[in-house]
């Protein structure tokens, strides 16, 4: 039977990245041009995005161990009893963990280009210096796949749990050995 308490948690963890995420979408560093004497350059707003992304995905991850140790990351322990929750257990350890990856490129691609600023100066009759500023949607195809891993992780869990509940039958092979005298 799966843990109630470890559902309770993963899922807490889950709720805890996404809401990181969609935080770090929304407050994105944004940049304006100012310009002094004989130059322009670039301003940078606050840089409380990255932190939050990298949050979102350390939150992920501890998430996604949970799972994976109570599981023992379906390789090792005992085999699972055959049936359909043992098929549906390995299309879900699968899945969980392409989302799970695609999950955490997005966070971390999105924590890493957030926190790039430009550092050079435009001359004043030179065309104005590029802001580069993370683009919209990272931060939030990573909020995205935060739920989308969250709800794979669970069932996978749980089917998991289902298939590893039953016995497996062992086969008489027809000849037994006795005891050499």
């Amino acid at each position: 039977m799966a843990s109630t308490f470890l559902l309770v948690v993963v899922f807490v963890f889950d709720l805890v990245a996404f809401a990181l995420a969609v935080a770090a979408e929304q407050r994105r560093a944004s940049a304006r041009i100012v310009a002094d004497a004989n130059s322009r350059y670039c301003v940078y707003e606050s840089d409380i995005a990255t932190g939050m992304g990298v949050g979102a995905l350390l939150f992920l991850l501890v998430s996604q161990l949970l799972v994976m140790v109570a599981t023992r990351c379906m390789c090792c322990g005992r085999a699972l009893s055959p049936g359909r929750s043992r098929a549906l257990a390995v299309f879900l350890f699968i899945t969980c963990w392409v989302t799970f990856i695609i999950a955490e490129a997005c966070l971390l691609a999105g924590s890493v280009r957030n926190a790039y600023h430009t550092k050079y100066r435009a001359v004043l009759s030179a065309n104005p210096p590029s802001c580069e500023t993370l683009r919209k949607g990272v931060f939030g195809a990573g909020a995205a796949f935060v739920v989308f891993t969250g709800i794979v992780s669970e069932l996978y869990y749980v089917f998991y749990s289902k298939s590893d509940e039953g016995v497996i039958p062992t086969r008489d092979t027809g000849i037994r050995m006795g005891a050499f005298n």
